[in-house]
Parts: C-alpha cells; sequence; structure tokens
C-alpha cells in the first residue's frame, strides 16, 4: 500500500507524487485515506473468505490495514520508519518495488494507490497477477477495481484466469499546470472479471467537433442569478467557462456565480464552505471509458461537500455514454452513504436542449 496515495486530491493539488507535495498537502489539512480503502478491500475479501491469510507489508504500507480489517496476516517485508516531520510513510518508489519482490509467489497481489503506484508495481516486474485497489488521485489506468470493495470480492472470487490490463500515468508537473497526456507504460496481469474493473480513462478525441460547446451552451442557459456553480474537471466544464469567457482551471474546480469567477481552484475545505453559505450546484462531467462521475480526479466533491449541494449537473457527450456499452455511471466518494444517495437514474445532458436519463450507481454496488 503506498500510505500518501490520494494525499493532494482534496487539497487541489492534482496528485501525491513527492515529498514536498505531500508535505504541502499535510499542511493544507489533507487527510490520508489509502489505509482506509485498503482495509475496505481486505473486509470485502474475508466476508467472502474466511479463510483467507494475507501476506503483507510491515506498518502503514500494509499492516495496519490489514490490522483495521481484522484479517490474518503474514509480513514478508518491513520498509523504514514512520516520518515524524511529515507524520506520512518515509517510503517511496523504490519500497513498493521491494515490497513486491519480497511478496513473491502469491495467488493475486492486491495494490492500494493511484497510477504512480501501479508504475512502481510494473517496474517491480510481479511474478503474480495483481489487481489495484483505487486510492489515489489520478487512477486512470485500467488494472484497478472500481472501489476497494469490488477489489476485495474480486480477489474471493479469483479463478486464476486473467487479462491485460494498461497502465498509464500522467506527468504530475505538467498535470498542475494543465496539460494532459496519458502515457501508456506497459500492462499487468489482472483477474479477468471485466464488469469489477475500472478499465482504461480515454479522452474525448473522437466526440464530433461542437459537442462539448454544445453542452455548454444548455449549462449556461440554465445558470440562475445569484447561485453558485462549482465546475469540476474535464474537457467539458472547460467548454462551459469558455461559453462565460472564463479562464477555467484545466484540471481543477472552480466556482462560479452570475457569470463571472467566484473562487477559483477551490479546495475541499473551500468548496465546503461555499456551498453551506450559499445555494451551489455540482457541475460534473463523465470520465470516458471509465464512467466515474465522482472520485476520480475531483476528490474536493468530498461526501460532506455533497451532502451540502443544492443538485448536481452531469455532463456527457453521447459518444460518451455509448462507449461505455450500458454501463452505469459510477460514484466513489469513500462513504457509502454519500454514494447510495445517487442511486438510480440521472439526466445528464448531452447538448443544446438533448439530455437523457442514465443509470448512475454507486461503485461499491456493481458487484453481483
Amino acid at each position: 500500500m503506498n500510505p500518501v496515495a490520494g494525499l493532494g486530491g482534496a487539497v487541489a493539488l492534482k496528485g501525491s507524487d513527492g515529498t514536498d507535495i505531500q508535505a504541502r498537502a499535510l499542511a493544507l489539512g489533507a487527510v490520508p485515506r489509502a489505509a482506509e480503502r485498503a482495509a475496505a478491500a481486505l473486509r470485502a475479501l474475508r466476508a467472502r473468505r474466511p479463510d483467507v491469510l494475507v501476506r503483507t507489508v510491515a506498518g502503514p504500507m500494509g499492516e495496519d490495514s490489514a490490522r483495521a480489517a481484522g484479517v490474518p496476516y503474514r509480513l514478508a517485508h518491513r520498509p523504514p520508519a514512520t516520518s515524524a516531520s511529515t507524520g506520512a510513510s518515509a517510503t517511496g518508489a523504490a519500497d513498493t518495488r521491494a515490497a513486491v519482490s519480497a511478496l513473491g509467489e502469491v495467488d493475486l497481489l492486491l495494490f492500494a494507490g493511484g497510477d504512480g503506484t501501479a508504475r512502481d508495481v510494473l517496474d517491480a516486474g510481479p511474478r503474480p497477477p495483481v489487481l489495484g485497489v483505487p486510492a489515489g488521485v489520478k487512477v486512470y489506468s485500467g488494472c484497478f477495481a472500481v472501489s476497494p470493495a469490488a477489489a476485495g470480492a474480486t480477489a474471493a472470487g479469483f479463478d486464476g484466469r486473467t487479462v491485460d490490463a494498461e497502465v498509464v500515468d500522467l506527468d504530475e508537473e505538467g498535470h498542475r499546470a494543465g496539460l494532459v497526456g496519458a502515457r501508456l507504460y506497459g500492462t499487468l496481469r489482472v483477474p479477468a472479471a471485466r464488469e469489477r474493473l475500472s478499465g482504461r480513462k480515454t479522452g474525448s478525441s473522437a466526440a464530433p467537433p461542437g459537442s462539448a460547446e454544445s453542452i455548454a451552451r444548455a449549462v449556461v442557459a440554465g445558470m440562475r442569478p445569484g447561485t453558485a456553480y462549482a465546475l469540476g474537471p474535464g474537457a467539458t466544464t472547460l467548454a462551459v467557462g469558455r461559453a462565460l469567457g472564463l479562464a477555467l482551471t484545466p484540471l481543477g474546480v472552480d466556482v462560479v456565480r452570475d457569470g463571472a469567477l467566484l473562487a477559483p481552484d477551490v479546495t475541499e475545505q473551500r468548496l465546503h464552505a461555499i456551498a453551506m453559505s450559499q445555494v451551489t450546484h455540482g457541475v460534473l462531467s463523465v470520465i470516458g471509458g471509465q464512467g466515474f462521475v465522482i472520485g476520480r480526479g475531483n476528490q474536493q466533491f468530498s461526501p460532506r461537500v455533497l451532502a451540502a449541494l443544492a443538485g448536481v449537473v452531469v455532463l456527457a457527450t453521447q459518444q460518451k455514454l455509448a462507449a461505455l456499452g450500458g454501463r452505469p455511471l459510477l460514484v466513489d466518494s469513500g462513504d457509502p452513504r454519500a454514494d447510495a444517495a445517487f442511486e438510480g437514474h440521472v439526466r445528464v445532458v448531452t447538448g443544446h436542449r438533448e439530455s437523457v436519463l442514465y443509470r448512475i450507481s454507486s461503485a461499491s454496488e456493481e458487484l453481483s
């Protein structure tokens, strides 16, 4: 487990790579979330396989989560001690690679993190098949389960059949500067459980010219005077900004009101304060190929923020919805109760005066 995975998401740092970013995230009030997500996967595993024995790594790289989940475990490796200066694990990419090597021949190697962690696992050349527990800011690779619970359920039912899944990652420095471009690093063998895997994120290049602009016109036309709108990351929401004559943060969350920028690149804390003080709607785009609306790159929309919003507007081109092949849109906020509130159908704006009702589900419910 990468103990600092996802640390920079809610505080608008757009990633967690690098000790300086991790220290900055903690200084901004970020709360580590990877340990609980790893524990949730292990609880789901043990619920289906009470006889399971987990091999893991000492301390915050796995042992702490195994204890929290009440899963019997055996240590295979000891990483460096926790850093007293930051309160975060002092482990890095080399420790992840060492841990993968130390775990050796297991039935299935579970790792908790994001795309950077997936790259480290790939670099270690794992012998067994692997499965990612989504815990990072960026989770665009195809080797991750749709949720921690789905990872545990998939591990419990693993029958040895595998498929290849792509590992992709973004340059975080360019990512923070708004330069988006995923690079393919290789493939990992994962369980053949397509319905429980998130799949690789795909871009919007296949959409006809003008699709995003058409959606943007519809959103702007529906904006109410005196109401705040929190625009999540994505090419479609950037088009909303262009329609308003505003330059939005490419991969951040910006709040607009009455056609003007109210608060740029907000943190979760700032967004919550805005939503509690005035009527605020969330405007969220769908991640192509995966179908996620909440929980991938927009951790500012936390469970408490979602509860404070007056409503949520979902945006997607018709081509993006069609590419899902009937699979639902997904929500993975980290709180099952918050996710369950979205269960059912949501109206998705697909163009000017065009919308469709589409099924939306908690990522943890897609386990059948």
